[in-house]
């Protein structure tokens, strides 16, 4: 059994926990602190060592991240602070830690986890992992196989602004919609994802899908939809499970 920590950057809220990684289950209580604000490499630094000082941990450690990530560098600044732009994230967190970092996009991690442990055991074709959080993340497979860093929510909306600032779960709250207020607009959103890409399968997850039936009659899509099993856990069991298969290579 390899007990792992992830951790998972959120738009809102930092979460870590130790992971059993051939089972996909968390091992250890999840610790939350709110991402601090101004949400600058410094201070989310400063909470990611806090968290680590939480736990009786000195091995990898699995991060998510709600940007582009390639080879550890955020290259996007979605859901956080500018000055992550271009900024090597896994550095700026083994530099406050001492401990190593491999760091991947939340939304992949998230799909990693699911198809893995998940919703999405044994589903073949172009799979696509929708995260629910701040914004709206996008983990995308195609027989089992992640295609890294594909942004959906980052496509342009009613507006011209990326469509996750209209239909993702800070827009709802933001916007005080019922959940088919905000149905409908998640279902507009889904519409331009699958006559993009033809999924055979959607997975929702994040925290919104907990109440996936309140809003599940406004989704209209012809598509097959799975609920997510890990939901808001997803990205720190992803990110623990792609830490553990970079160590064994």
């Amino acid at each position: 059994m390899a007990n792992i920590l992830g951790i998972d950057v959120g738009g809102t809220g930092i979460k870590a926990a130790l992971v059993d990684t051939d089972a996909g289950s968390l091992v250890s209580d999840k610790r939350r602190i709110d991402t601090p604000n101004p949400s600058t490499p410094k201070n989310v630094a400063a909470t990611v060592k806090q968290l680590v000082a939480e736990f009786d941990y000195s091995g990898p450690v699995g991060c998510c991240f709600p940007t582009v990530v390639i080879d550890g560098k955020a290259t996007t600044a979605g859901n956080i602070d500018e000055a992550w732009r271009n900024t090597q994230i896994d550095a700026v967190f083994s530099h406050a830690t001492g401990l190593a970092f491999i760091v991947l996009n939340d939304a992949d991690a998230a799909g990693i986890a699911e198809m893995r442990f998940g919703a999405g055991v044994g589903l073949l074709g172009m799979v696509i992992m929708i995260t629910i959080g701040t914004g709206l993340g996008s983990g995308v497979f195609y027989d089992g196989q992640l295609i890294p860093n594909i942004e959906l929510g980052r496509m342009p909306g009613k507006n011209g602004e990326p469509i996750e600032f209209y239909a993702g779960n800070r827009a709802r709250t933001a916007d005080n919609l019922s959940w088919d207020e905000w149905g409908q607009r998640f279902n507009y959103f889904l519409e331009r994802v699958a006559r993009v890409l033809s999924p055979d399968h959607l997975i929702i997850g994040g925290g919104a899908s907990k109440e996936f039936a309140q809003y599940e009659h406004a989704i209209k899509v012809p598509t097959t939809i799975h609920v997510a099993k890990f939901r808001n856990d997803a990205g720190i069991i992803g990110a623990a499970v792609a830490a553990g298969q970079r160590e064994s290579q």
